[in-house]
């Protein structure tokens, strides 16, 4: 058998998931090399899983739920393991955006979080170094899934113009993201306005900040250093947090005018890129 040592089910999410994976899997009397045919994967990745040294994906967790039968245990257990990828300081952010009934965000250098694109968020989590990458990755598609619930929040993102010229992951990566955006139009719980430049001095110059409002809960405000997050209630920093934010969106260009703008960004500055041969491709 592949990769086997003594799991802590109770040490992390993921040991309590490879534990599982292995337990359930054994109780089917399938090898892994089995299970993995099933799942399409090899044997070897489901022994990195089940001994905690691979995360596996939600796309995996479901696809053993139907070999195993096991009635969603692992597409549920999944959440809780990407979760516990995110860095320790966030987690608790994430939990709270999760319960949200409103996220506002501005975004003064990158599109939000909740809106990238995956290879735009690997471009983003690589930029200092790839460990764990694959699982950062991961982590981060799996906060978007409130967006796809039956009762979502109203996600509410105003952006710099200087991210929509921030090239990050080169010119087709940012096109894709763009063009991401604009797709979110079809969205009605979710609205995209762009600060543009002309703008002046404005509201969000301290920096990049996010209001997460309840409907049974106090109201929040997280910022971000470079360090770590920082997450109040405070009363008078969730007022002039919600200032800020009034004063940026009636700054901010019209959500059907910032999309116009997104376009043509998206067409001058990342329109046809050639290949290596030197064709064009749209």
């Amino acid at each position: 058998m592949v990769n086997i040592r003594d799991l802590d089910p109770s040490a992390s999410p993921l040991d309590y998931y490879g534990s599982e994976l292995r337990r359930l899997r054994e109780d089917a009397g399938l090898k892994q090399g089995e299970l993995g045919c099933c799942v399409f994967c090899t044997a070897s990745l489901i022994g990195q899983i089940e001994t905690a040294r691979k995360v596996p994906t939600r796309d995996f967790s479901e696809r053993v739920d139907a070999a195993l039968g096991t009635g969603g245990v692992f597409s549920r257990l999944v959440g809780l393991v990407l979760r516990s990828q995110l860095p320790n300081w966030f987690q608790a952010y994430a939990e709270m955006e999760a319960r949200a009934a409103y996220i506002y965000s501005y975004q003064a250098q990158l599109v939000d979080g909740l809106v990238q694109t995956e290879v735009y968020a690997r471009a983003v989590l690589g930029v200092r170094n790839e460990e764990n990458l694959d699982a950062k990755v991961a982590a981060r598609m799996e906060r978007q899934r409130i967006l796809d619930r039956e009762s979502p929040p109203l996600s509410w993102v105003v952006l710099s113009e200087a991210v929509l010229h921030q090239e990050i992951g080169g010119p087709d990566v940012m096109r894709n993201q763009l063009a991401h955006l604009l797709e979110l139009r079809g969205r009605e719980w979710v609205k995209v306005q762009i600060l543009p430049f002309d703008a002046g001095a404005h509201a969000g110059l301290p920096g990049s900040f996010s209001l997460l409002r309840f409907e049974d809960d106090p109201d929040l405000v997280y910022t971000e250093d470079f360090v770590q997050g920082h997450m109040t209630a405070n009363p008078q920093v969730l007022r002039e947090g919600s200032l800020r934010y009034d004063h940026l969106q009636a700054a901010a260009l019209s959500v059907e005018d910032s999309a116009a703008l997104i376009a043509r960004v998206m067409e001058e500055r990342y329109g046809d890129q050639p290949e290596p041969d030197g064709r064009p491709v749209a």
